[in-house]
């Protein structure tokens, strides 16, 4: 049975020399971005555990807990608070976009990677006889969308499997298996970034250049459209969306971006063939409806859900995305890589541990899977836990002890990790 804990719960190690010390930064010291325990520093995480979860529903860094408070006691003070400079939903779009080097009007607004799927999948529409293509080692949140794109739609939902051992994983099968699986008809495409089953990351440009070539000749109606559940990779990888190559992008903002809980965002570049599912509160949306129309052209910012929101939260996210801009894009996946390959390292020298997650840097992120023989997943979180390490289990069958290296995570944590798993027999 799969329990709150394994689902919130989450662990990923990795490290080589480069990586800093995890000594704490003096209390009361600035922040200084450049310095990983200074970085460290900004999160109320407990000191005495090593946190290999906070991926999952991620503490906020000093900075994103402020402005949580700023506006909640703002609104708590006045009901009808507005942040300063105007409109705030278009501060977050502006500071979502130059993060993804992107124009703020391709950004919509959610609350979670699930519900922009969800968006996503419940607007598409599909003429007759086009189908969905996707893989075996999606989270339910795609597969589930895609169940239920397919009972609206008619349409045929095939799934093709990217690898068989996923620590042997390749970019070439991978691609190869979404080329074969493409048929003359194929609307959609959707894939997982970085698989939460097993770490694996999925080559998306690799991917969107063999679609691109696919779509050679195809009518603009029955292009294939590349659609991303990126929550696993957004925050913890330095790819924009030019470097991806997709034409959706969804993910929460509250996992390895270390944004506000309950936020997320879906990126786009062919909004036209998304209707919006919720009423949106946009300009547009109420001056057709005070006009006694419907708004124009279908937009990102009317497939955004209206109605009112958490919004000290909402309103939080710019600082998470420039506390992750002042670290550096890359010097965190950087950090988060060599970390992941420091715990792997750890991990494969054990006996009675297997590994689940590949080596290469390129194939993997944040996320590193393993299974202990003779031990299910739950009691080796709970055993773990006892030594102060957080780990999670994955919500598949067959189920997963991971792991997820972050920037709040160091060189001492990981080697800590593989002391307490070598422990488990």
């Amino acid at each position: 049975m799969l329990n709150r804990r394994a689902l919130l719960g989450a662990g990923l190690l990795t490290g080589v020399a480069a990586c800093t010390s995890d000594t704490p930064a003096p209390k009361g010291a600035a922040f200084d971005p450049a310095d990983w325990a200074s970085v460290r520093a900004q999160f109320a995480l407990d000191p005495a555990y090593a946190q290999f979860a906070a991926f999952v529903l991620a503490p906020a860094p000093a900075p994103v807990r402020q402005a949580i408070r700023t506006h909640r006691d703002a609104l708590d003070a006045d009901p009808e608070y507005t942040p300063p400079g105007g409109s705030p939903d278009q501060a977050v779009r502006e500071a979502a976009a130059r993060y993804l080097g992107a124009r703020a009007d391709t950004i919509a607004l959610t609350d979670s990677t699930t519900m922009g799927l969800g968006l996503l999948y419940s607007g598409l529409g599909l003429r007759p006889g086009q189908d969905v293509l996707t893989t075996e080692h999606d989270f339910m949140a795609t597969h589930e969308g895609l169940r239920l794109l397919a009972a609206r739609t008619g349409a045929k939902v095939r799934r093709v499997r990217l690898y068989d051992d996923p620590a042997r994983a390749s970019a070439d099968r991978m691609v190869s298996a979404i080329k074969e699986g493409l048929g003359p008809r194929t609307r959609v495409v959707a894939l997982t970034w970085v698989h939460s089953s097993t770490g694996v990351r999925v080559p998306v440009r690799a991917v969107a250049d063999a679609l691109a070539e696919a779509n050679r000749g195809r009518d603009e109606r029955d292009r294939a459209l590349l659609c991303v559940d990126g929550v696993h990779g957004f925050g913890a990888l330095a790819d924009g969306v030019a470097d991806l190559g997709c034409d959706f992008l969804a993910s929460g903002t509250h996992k390895w971006l270390f944004g506000p809980r309950g936020t997320g965002i879906v990126w786009g570049r062919a909004w036209d063939t998304v209707a919006p599912i919720v009423p949106s509160f946009s300009q547009a949306a109420f001056d057709a409806w005070q006009g006694g129309g419907a708004p124009g052209a279908n937009t990102a910012e009317l497939v955004t859900p209206g109605g009112y929101k958490a919004f000290e939260h909402r309103w939080a996210m710019p600082q998470a995305f420039a506390f992750m801009t002042a670290i550096g894009k890359d010097r965190v996946q950087r950090r988060t890589q060599e970390l992941a390959s420091r715990l792997k390292a750890g991990l494969a020298a054990i006996p009675h541990v297997r590994l689940a997650t590949p080596n290469a840097p390129e194939l993997s992120a944040g996320l590193v899977c393993c299974s202990v023989a003779g031990m299910e997943p739950f009691e080796a979180v709970e055993r773990l836990r006892g030594q102060k390490v957080v780990a999670s289990v994955t919500p598949y069958q067959p189920s997963l002890l991971r792991f997820g290296t972050s920037i709040v995570t160091g060189p001492e944590q990981v080697d800590r990790a593989v002391r307490a798993v070598e422990a488990l027999r």
